[in-house]
């Protein structure tokens, strides 16, 4: 079992310090948990607003209005059920050792990217590679 890594409420990963070392590994790990956290309450949160919503609405034009919110609250949890697990698969990384390395080029991903989107497999450079030859290929 790994040790406990302290980590001061205002920590930030920096450049100037070794890439991926414990303090950094556990700031994504506990960011990633939390997000993950949120998610998995507004989920619960949604299940219970269908429960309480599934009544019989006598207006045709209310009742098509609820069914429009209903399938859009869904696909939204739909989305954010992908994003747990994306979020699942970073914390494996964290745990294999392979979190924070690009997928593609086996370089670091900066920290800044890593921040915005702690979910990211790939640098910028390989990401914007990446959805180029998407689009080429999706045009044909």
């Amino acid at each position: 079992m790994k040790a406990e890594v302290f980590l001061p409420d205002d920590y930030r990963p920096a450049e100037d310090e070794p890439f991926m070392n414990d303090r950094q590994l556990e700031y994504f790990r506990r960011k990633l948990l939390t997000w993950k956290a949120e998610l998995l309450e507004q989920s619960a949160e949604t299940i219970e607003g269908l429960a309480e919503s599934a009544r019989n609405v006598p207006d045709i034009a209310d009742r098509a209005s609820e069914e429009t919110d209903r399938a859009l609250e869904l696909r939204t949890r739909d989305r954010q059920r992908k994003l747990v697990s994306k979020i699942d698969s970073a914390l494996r990384r964290i745990d294999n050792g392979d979190y924070g390395y690009c997928e593609v080029t086996g370089e670091p991903i900066s920290l800044k990217r890593l921040d915005a989107r702690p979910i990211a497999t790939m640098t910028l450079e390989a990401q914007e590679k990446h959805e180029r030859r998407e689009r080429v290929h999706r045009d044909d």
